[in-house]
């Protein structure tokens, strides 16, 4: 099995992980009412997704 024959400085250690980092959830808004959502996921607001309503809401039951 294959070990490391010197030990990886900080700064080799820190660049490697420097891309490791968490990104914030990308929003769109949506086509028809116009709140923010998430992108491939239906509306909370309204229930639309894709050309028909998906989720039974306040708003599409009235």
């Amino acid at each position: 099995m294959a070990v490391p024959k010197r030990r990886k400085s900080r700064s080799k250690r820190d660049s490697r992980r420097a891309t490791h980092k968490i990104a914030a959830a990308a929003f769109n808004l949506c086509e028809k009412c116009g709140a923010p959502k998430e992108a491939h996921r239906p509306c909370n607001s309204c229930g639309w997704y894709k050309d028909s309503y998906v989720l039974k809401t306040q708003e599409v039951e009235a």
